[in-house]
This record gives C-alpha cells, sequence and structure tokens, in this order.
C-alpha cells in the first residue's frame, strides 16, 4: 500500500494539470496542495478530478483500449486470445497475486485506493478552503459517495478489505494494518451511503448537473446490500474456519440480510424520481434503447456524462462499420432471449423455429446483438444489412466476428464509428432497471413470490414482451420460489448485458463453477443452397451451433481475486484470499 500513496501522489499531480474538456475534468491547478486547497475553484476542479475515475470498471476500453469484464464472461467472445492480455488471464483461470495488478487508472486493487486517498486528502483540506459553508458540506457529502463506490469495487472483488476511514498516510510511514472482515466493510460503505445522502439534494442542477445527489447514495446502498445477501457472501465464503473466514465473508447464512437488501431498494423506489424509459409505440421495446442515447432520463440514476462521441459504437461494430467488434455476443446469451411472446425458446409452445432462429424474439435481443441480416447504419449513414455469416465479405465469421454476432447494447443505430454522427449519452453506472431487478431478487429469496413477480413484469412490460391474455408476460402461473429465481437471473442476464454486471454476478450467485468452466457456445451460419448470399430471410441460411475456440476455466479460488503479493509482501498482517 506504501507504493500506491506514492502512485497517488504522483497521478494527483498529473491529473491537476491535464486539459479540461468536460464539467467533471480537472482544472490546470498544478500539483503543490497549498495552492490548489486555497482556491475555490482548483479545489472543485481537485474533487472533479476524483469524479473522472469513477467508471474505471464500465470502461470498454478498461485495457490496453479494448479490454473489459465482459470478455471475461459467458455473454462475449473477445476478439484477441494473447494469454498476456487480461481477459484472457481471468476467463483461463490463471489470474494469480503476481498478475492481479494491471496498470494503475484501470486496476482491481490500485485504482479505488489511488481515488480513496483522494478523497481523504480532499476531506482533510476541505475546512481551510475558503469555499462557502454550505458548499463544504455538499462536496464533503459528494466525496463521501465517490470514497463508497470505489470501496464497493474493493469489496465485491477480493471480500474484506482494509479500511481506511479519514486517515491519510505519509510516504514515510511504516504502514502494517490487517484486512477488516466482510461485515465492516459492508457497514461502513452503507454508513457512508447514509451519511452522504443526508447532505445531498435530489437534484443538481444547471452546472451541477451530474455530481451526487440522495439517489445515488440510496442506489449505491441497494447494490451493495444485494451483494452482501447474495450466496458468495452470506454464510457462503469459499472457506468456513480460520481468520479468513469472516474477512471473505459472513461467516453464517442470515435471511435479514436479504429484507435489508429488498427495503434499500424500496427506499430508491419510493423516491418517485426515478421510473422506466417506457415507448412500446415508436417500436416494440423502443424505451429500453432510448434510455441509453440520452445523457439525461428518468431511468439513468449515476452516470458516466461525457461529450457526444462514438465510444461504444468503436467497441462493438463491425469491420464494415470501422469498428473494433472486441467483445462478440456469444449464443449463450443469445439463447437467454425469450419469444416475443414472453415464453422460454425451450419451450415447445413458444413458437421458436431453429430454423429461422432470430424472428418474434424479445425486442432487447435486436437492441444488444446485431445478428445476421440485421440494419445498421454504415459509415455514409445509410441503414444496410450486416452480414455474418461464413466468409461473408467484411463481417463474416472468419472475417471479423468471431461468433456469429457483434455487440449493439448502448449504440445508436444512426452512428457508426466510421462516419461522422455522434450519439449522446452517458455510462450508465446505475439506473432504475437495477434497482427494480435488486428488489424483486430479494423480495423472491423473502419467499415473496407474487410481489417480485410485480417488478418482473415492469422490466418485461418496458421490453416489449407482449403481456398474454392473462397479463403475466410469459411466465406461467403459481411458478415456485426456485423457478422464479431462475427467471430473475436470466431476466438480469438479458436487461443488463454489457453493463458490467455478469462478472459479478455470476460470483455473487456462486454459479460460476458451472458457467465459466465451458467453451462459449457461438453460432456458425451459411446460405443455403441456391439463396442468395444477400438475403436478410432468416429462413434462407443454415445454423448450426458450435464451440468456441477458447476454454474457460474456472476454480472456487476465482471467486475472489487475489491480493497483489506486493501487498501480502509489505503488510504481515494481510492475509491472502484462499486459494492463492
Amino acid at each position: 500500500m506504501k507504493r500506491y500513496i506514492l502512485i497517488v501522489l504522483i497521478l494527483v499531480g498529473l491529473m491537476s494539470c491535464k486539459k479540461a474538456t468536460s464539467y467533471l475534468d480537472q482544472q490546470n491547478v498544478g500539483q503543490d496542495a497549498s495552492v490548489v486547497f486555497s482556491d475555490s475553484v482548483r479545489t472543485l476542479g481537485f474533487l472533479n478530478g476524483i469524479y473522472q475515475g469513477r467508471g474505471f470498471s464500465f470502461n470498454k476500453g478498461r485495457w490496453d483500449s479494448h479490454g473489459n469484464l465482459d470478455e471475461a464472461t459467458d455473454d462475449a467472445e473477445y476478439r484477441y486470445s494473447g494469454s498476456g492480455q487480461y481477459a484472457v488471464i481471468l476467463y483461463s483461470g490463471n489470474v494469480n497475486p503476481l498478475n492481479v495488478v494491471k496498470g494503475t487508472t484501470t486496476d482491481f486493487y490500485v485504482q479505488p485506493y489511488l481515488q480513496i486517498r483522494a478523497v481523504n486528502l480532499f476531506l482533510s483540506k476541505l475546512p481551510s478552503t475558503p469555499l462557502a459553508q454550505v458548499t463544504k458540506k455538499r462536496v464533503a457529502a459528494e466525496a463521501r459517495f465517490l470514497r463508497a463506490w470505489y470501496y464497493h469495487y474493493l469489496v465485491k472483488s477480493f471480500g474484506g478489505i482494509a479500511l481506511l476511514g479519514d486517515k491519510l498516510f505519509d510516504k514515510d510511514d511504516i504502514i502494517d494494518i490487517p484486512r477488516n472482515n466482510f461485515e465492516d466493510c459492508i457497514n461502513y460503505i452503507v454508513s457512508e451511503c447514509n451519511a452522504a445522502a443526508a447532505d445531498l439534494p435530489l437534484d443538481q442542477l444547471d452546472q451541477d448537473y451530474g455530481r451526487i445527489t440522495k439517489g445515488m447514495c440510496l442506489a449505491l446502498k441497494s447494490r451493495v446490500l444485494l451483494t452482501a445477501a447474495s450466496p458468495l457472501f452470506n454464510g457462503g465464503g469459499i472457506v468456513k474456519t480460520g481468520a479468513i473466514a469472516s474477512i471473505i465473508a459472513y461467516p453464517s447464512y442470515d435471511a435479514t440480510r436479504w429484507a435489508k437488501a429488498a427495503q434499500a431498494a424500496k427506499d430508491v423506489i419510493d423516491m418517485n424520481k426515478y421510473d422506466l424509459v417506457l415507448d412500446n409505440t415508436t417500436a416494440p421495446g423502443y424505451g429500453f434503447y432510448k434510455a441509453f442515447i440520452s445523457r439525461a432520463n428518468s431511468e439513468l440514476i449515476f452516470t458516466y456524462t461525457q461529450a457526444p462521441n462514438r465510444d461504444f459504437e468503436g467497441h462493438f461494430l463491425p469491420p464494415s462499420r470501422s469498428g473494433g467488434y472486441y467483445s462478440t455476443p456469444t449464443q449463450n446469451l443469445v439463447d437467454q432471449f425469450d419469444m416475443r411472446n414472453g415464453k422460454q425458446i425451450t419451450d415447445p409452445t413458444s413458437g421458436y423455429n431453429a430454423a429461422n432462429p432470430y424472428v418474434n424474439r424479445d425486442p432487447r435481443f435486436g437492441y444488444t446483438v446485431i445478428y445476421n441480416g440485421s440494419s445498421f447504419a454504415n459509415n455514409s449513414g445509410a441503414q444496410t444489412p450486416v452480414f455474418t455469416y461464413v466468409n461473408a465479405p467484411s463481417d463474416g465469421t472468419g472475417i471479423g466476428t468471431t461468433s456469429g454476432y457483434y455487440g449493439r447494447k448502448m449504440c445508436d443505430v444512426n452512428v457508426s464509428w466510421g462516419g461522422s454522427a455522434t450519439a449522446d449519452r452517458g455510462y450508465p453506472l446505475m439506473r432504475y432497471a437495477e434497482i427494480l431487478l435488486n428488489y424483486a431478487e430479494a423480495l423472491n429469496e423473502l419467499g415473496q413470490v407474487n410481489d417480485a413477480l410485480t417488478y418482473i413484469f415492469k422490466i418485461r412490460e418496458r421490453a416489449g414482451i407482449l403481456p398474454g391474455t392473462d397479463a403475466r408476460f410469459g411466465i406461467k402461473a403459481g411458478i415456485s420460489q426456485a423457478e422464479l429465481r431462475d427467471v430473475i437471473i436470466k431476466e438480469r442476464r438479458t436487461e443488463m448485458a454489457f453493463e458490467d454486471m455478469r462478472f459479478y454476478d455470476e460470483r455473487r450467485w456462486k454459479i460460476a463453477e458451472v458457467t465459466e468452466n465451458a467453451f462459449n457456445k457461438v453460432m456458425m451460419i451459411t446460405p443455403k443452397t441456391g439463396t442468395t448470399s444477400t438475403s436478410t430471410d432468416g429462413n434462407s441460411y443454415n445454423y448450426q451451433i458450435t464451440n468456441s475456440i477458447r476454454r474457460h476455466n474456472f476454480r472456487p479460488a476465482n471467486y475472489l481475486l487475489p491480493i497483489p503479493q506486493s501487498e501480502i509482501l509489505k503488510l504481515p498482517s494481510f492475509l491472502q484470499n484462499p486459494g492463492y
């Protein structure tokens, strides 16, 4: 940790010299703390620099400008397969204490602690700054939320970690502190969210739009308490005895943790401030699409807002659109999308046709995945088909896509990476759909199946799934708790695909030993004999599901990441996570 304290001193100086490019960029304030905190604008600029890191995990170019956590799951195939690529290290099960650190601003361990120390420095200097007292109170609450935000990534990645409180270590300090237990960490994050919420407004207006609000604090509390109640942490730690047991999880199961998670989600709902973006008139499920192509709407709670850009288009789109196609959706993910009548494709009454598999699917499918024959803007701005069949010019399997698909989630259908158009958007770090899913999951675990269904129905209605004559959106009457649990897992996967959720969901549910110990599935498509290779009719093709070329491997130790070896060596009181 001493090494990382030195890093943060350097990075804070570098950040403070960055050219301002958006409303939350650092100002050009120099590197001397006495200069920074003697000036109101520079003080706020320092806080803005802490804001800048908030999307580090969501960032699609997190590692080497193209790697991210999606590519380390069964949702996506990664364009690159080199053993040194960080996504490959994760999905191959080769992560270890020596290679877990990747860079500084993108890392699981280093980046959060860099930002936590920056918050502590800010809070220590804040009383002596020339800011008005009312402003000091507000920005202190913003900083405390941001500190909790970075801590929550540490806890869900490593379990209990070292809580620093407001402590600032100097570069010459001799540090030997232990890891706090899991319960202490959860309680601390929750208490910080509560304290920050009490001092923050419902809305930040005008030039302060995008800064932390009360709703963001409550939404983070909902996420953290749901994580804490989940199987991996709620008495389900990968070891049950010894000092490490209480560090990595609650030692025993307690159903009241689900009740706390439910209440936290309900607190957000009861604000009556947020709502799903609903529009099934323009097109089925169009509201789901619209939620991602605006900088502000009723659904976005916490975002990484940017100037108009083509970021997601650059990451997902195929070669014909000049995109990088780094994350291509797997057949595993495609198979999770139900039919538009709400029935699973495995249901013989659903209407699913394996010989024409993309018709009448859950509308979210078409807004998440570019499949063979999908229409999307080309570099000239015209809507033209994308062909993903084997050896199709530009975009086919073996040329571009490694899975038979390209990603479309959060992309604007009128924006091509090689064109001139841009999209308005913010990275949706937390949105209202997540809160509804959190509430449904917690209610179901408490045995309140019918109440949980109410919120699943809301999600499905917005998705454009048909209600049916029974208004159950394809979910059978009399569904059991266990059956609804499977529905919620699937619903969360399809609703939240490519939103930095799957990696952590697989772990907190303790399903990764199954989902990540296999080959991903890919779709091989070939034109039928005698049909044109430019047909967009799904009946004109043959479809064969096969294995990807790269196997994922997962062992129980991988439910948590290893503490960097450099930290273990420097901090004798630190215990390593089991299996490393």
